[in-house]
């Protein structure tokens, strides 16, 4: 059986590269709003990488606040001003408030917590 800090670490890059696929493959908004979600699934499987005895919940609840809080955070424009001067920054940080990221942020959370509930039922 997989150590559960290794299938986060894997859950983490395959949903790095759905997003860069997502990216690649489909345009405008879909595109986008994939990424948000996605966004949120990948801090979730990182907050399970860090802690993996995490529970679902929790897990969830972390990468939707971490969402969010970043996502407010672009009203203050600091993340603006830091993605202008850095690539990495704007991958992490975004620039633009948008309130239907919101949304996507919890459909995120939501697919996590599915994933995340299923995988320990499994077990």
């Amino acid at each position: 059986m997989l150590k559960p800090r290794l299938v986060a670490l894997v859950a983490a890059a395959v949903t790095v590269a759905a997003g860069l696929g997502a990216r690649a493959a489909l345009d405008g908004a879909v595109a986008k709003y994939a990424g948000d979600l996605l966004y949120t699934l990948l801090i979730q499987t990182l907050v399970l990488a860090a802690a993996p005895r995490t529970r679902p919940i929790r897990a969830a609840g972390v990468a939707l606040g971490v969402s969010w809080l970043i996502e407010f955070a672009q009203l203050t424009g600091v993340p603006a001003e830091l993605s202008a001067r850095s690539s990495i920054a704007r991958l992490v940080l975004g620039s633009t408030f948008n309130p239907p990221d919101l949304l996507c942020y919890a459909a995120g959370a939501l697919l996590g917590w599915t994933i995340h509930t299923s995988a320990l039922l499994r077990r």
